[in-house]
C-alpha cells in the first residue's frame, strides 16, 4: 500500500470519527482541501500523522473548537470584494428598504468581518435600526471572535481602501478604535447582530431571510453539500429574497440554479426566481 492509499484511509477514519465523536460531518467537504486543512492542522498540533490528529480528537475533547476552526478555515476581510459590496449598498438595499423589517442571514460568517461590513453601510443607508442580522458558523471559536470584534491593526489600511471602494460614506475609522496594535469595532455595529452556531452541512433552515450571504464556503464543499447549501438557502428566502455567493462561487450546474435569476451576475447575486415573472426579460 502506498503512501496516499494510506492517508486516505486515514482521512476517512477522521471523517468518521470526527462524525461519530462530536457529530460533526465532514463527509461532503471537497476532499483535497480537506486534506490539506488536515495535514495543516496536524503540523500545528505536533501530530505525527492523521491518525494522532483523530486519536487526540477522540481523547481531548477541549480540542473541538481547535479542530473546527482549522478544518473550515474562517477567513475573511472587511468589505471583501468591495465591487459586491458596492452593487448591495445601490441596487439591492433600495429594495430591501420598502420591507419594514430586514432579515440578513451570514452564513459561514468566519470572524465577523462581513457581518460588521454589513452594519456598517446598512446604518449609512439608513436602514440597521430596522435589520436583524443572523451571522452563523460551524466553528464556536471563530463565532467567538466575531462577537469580539478585535483584529489586527495591521489589516486596516487594506480595509480601508476596500470601504470606501465600497462606496463608504465616511471613514473607516469612525467605526473601530485602536490600541496596542489592535482594531476594536464599535460595539453598536453589534446591537442588531445575533451570533449562531449552525452547520450547513447537517442543519436545517436556519431563519426567513430577504439577503443571505454565503460568500467563499461554497468553494470547500463536494457538489452533494454544494446542493444541500443552495436547497437550504433557496427554502429559507422571502419571495423575492437575494443570495450572495463567492466571486469563484456560482451554481450554474446545480439543479437549484432554476430556483434563482441572475441579478448582477459579475458579483454573483442572485433572487429568488419563483414568483418572479416580471424580473424575467
Amino acid at each position: 500500500m502506498d503512501v496516499s492509499e494510506l492517508e486516505s484511509i486515514e482521512m476517512d477514519l477522521l471523517v468518521q470519527a470526527m462524525q461519530k465523536r462530536h457529530g460533526y460531518d465532514f463527509s461532503q467537504y471537497a476532499p483535497a482541501s480537506l486534506k490539506r486543512r488536515a495535514h495543516l492542522l496536524a503540523n500545528q498540533l505536533e501530530c505525527k500523522s492523521l491518525t494522532g490528529l483523530t486519536e487526540r480528537m477522540l481523547h481531548e475533547p477541549e480540542l473541538l473548537s481547535r479542530l473546527l476552526e482549522g478544518l473550515t478555515v474562517p477567513m475573511s476581510d472587511m468589505f471583501r470584494d468591495p465591487a459586491m459590496f458596492r452593487a448591495l449598498r445601490d441596487q439591492v438595499f433600495p429594495l430591501l428598504a420598502s420591507y419594514p423589517h430586514i432579515n440578513i442571514w451570514q452564513a459561514g460568517c468566519a470572524h465577523g468581518q462581513e457581518v460588521y461590513s454589513l452594519a456598517i453601510l446598512l446604518e449609512e443607508a439608513g436602514l440597521y435600526e430596522r435589520t436583524q442580522i443572523f451571522a452563523t458558523d460551524l466553528s464556536d471559536r471563530a463565532l467567538q471572535r466575531a462577537s469580539d470584534g478585535i483584529y489586527p491593526a495591521q489589516e486596516a489600511q487594506q480595509w480601508s481602501r476596500n470601504y470606501q471602494a465600497a462606496g463608504g460614506k465616511r471613514s473607516l475609522a469612525d467605526y473601530c478604535s485602536a490600541g496596542y496594535k489592535l482594531l476594536k469595532l464599535n460595539q453598536r455595529l453589534r446591537r442588531n447582530v445575533t451570533f449562531a452556531v449552525h452547520n450547513l452541512a447537517t442543519d436545517g433552515v436556519f431563519c426567513e431571510a430577504h439577503l443571505i450571504l454565503c460568500r467563499n464556503v461554497l468553494i470547500y464543499f463536494s457538489n452533494s453539500l454544494q446542493n444541500r447549501a443552495l436547497s437550504l438557502f433557496r427554502d429559507s428566502l422571502v419571495r423575492a429574497g437575494f443570495l450572495c455567493l463567492g466571486v469563484r462561487e456560482n451554481m450554474d450546474l446545480s439543479p437549484v440554479a432554476q430556483a434563482f435569476v441572475p441579478f448582477i451576475d459579475p458579483e454573483r447575486i442572485y433572487r429568488l426566481a419563483s414568483h418572479l415573472d416580471d424580473l424575467v426579460e
